[in-house]
């Protein structure tokens, strides 16, 4: 029996225009934008369909725009076809999304939290001190080595993102990435590229936004996950609330392990993984890990389209 995994993007996958063709022609769409800005007390929307993009682009800003608009799309697919998932899992931000697709977190309150999030996570650390960079062929093992000597040496870095086999964010000080990446490419890595980004993510430099996001977490409700989702910080399914409370906390100063959360996924039996929201991003990291699953992304009217074409061609084969 056919396994389904749904995936929801995270931070990068914003671009100006997400969600802006389903507003217009859905209206299970066109709730979620509203209540959004209802719940944010600005208009959301109009910065995710009009920009300016780097506005769009701050943290506080990406953040609930990423999460609205991954959260629209689910809501139209869910209009047009009966498939329920087996697990939900997000990449960083996106775990809130999978939180909201198994009822976990109501999504006005989800969109309150991660804008929140975004504010904590910019004012941790200075801007100009904290930088990231995709390190591109290196095994984890070699790499976590070099990061541990670099800040043994007192500049912090450490794995961040741990995306797929031979692409792994490092996050940390700016003298302290600079550094190991000068060291991975010594050592055998194929190139080291500096992120555009405000600050050091899933590093220990975000432990004050991950202090503040508790409090903030304590104002809301968190349930018991209807659907299993798969925690950044575990790679482990996670349902109960408390759990799920703990993993939100850790995560935002911890790695995310995505390569381990699809090959736990893959491990469950899942051979369907659908990314729902802006970008493509993950369904070429799932690719990267094993190219023989079936994946399908959705971001926008065509492409729901294409999705629905092949979900029923599969639920014909089935019976």
């Amino acid at each position: 029996m056919s396994k389904t995994a749904f995936l929801f993007p995270g931070q990068g996958s914003q671009f100006v225009g997400m969600g802006a063709d389903f507003y217009e022609t859905e209206a299970s769409a066109k709730v979620v934008f509203d209540a959004a800005d209802e719940a944010l007390g600005f208009s959301l929307s109009e910065l995710c369909f009009n920009g300016p993009e780097d506005e769009l682009r701050l943290t506080a800003n990406t953040q609930p725009a990423i999460l609205t608009a991954s959260i629209a799309v689910l809501r139209v697919l869910n209009e047009k076809c009966n498939i329920r998932p087996d697990f939900t899992a997000g990449h960083s931000l996106g775990e809130y999304s999978a939180l909201v697709a198994a009822d976990a977190l109501v999504f006005e309150d989800a969109v309150q939290i991660v804008r929140a999030r975004g504010q904590y996570m910019e004012e941790a650390v200075p801007a100009g001190q904290g930088a990231m960079a995709a390190i591109m062929g290196m095994e984890r093992d070699a790499l976590d080595a070099v990061c541990q000597e670099v800040t043994t040496a007192g500049y912090p870095v450490q794995l961040a993102n741990l995306n797929s086999p031979g692409q792994i964010v490092i996050s940390g000080s700016a003298e302290g990435v600079a550094r190991a990446s000068e060291a991975a490419k010594a050592a055998g890595a194929k190139r080291a590229i500096p992120l555009n980004v405000s600050g050091p993510f899933h590093s220990m430099l975000m432990k004050p936004a991950a202090e503040k996001l508790e409090g903030k977490l304590a104002d809301y409700a968190v349930n018991d996950a209807y659907i299993p989702v798969v925690a950044n910080v575990s790679a482990q399914s996670v349902r109960e609330a408390d759990h799920i409370r703990h993993a939100l906390i850790e995560q935002v100063a911890s790695p995310v392990l995505w390569e381990d959360t699809v090959r736990y996924l893959l491990d469950q039996g899942v051979d369907r993984f659908i990314e729902i929201g802006p970008g493509t991003v993950l369904t070429g990291l799932v690719k990267k890990v094993d190219r023989s699953v079936q994946t399908l992304s959705i971001q926008d009217a065509a492409t729901l389209e294409k999705a629905l074409a092949v979900l029923a061609e599969a639920e014909q084969g089935e019976n």
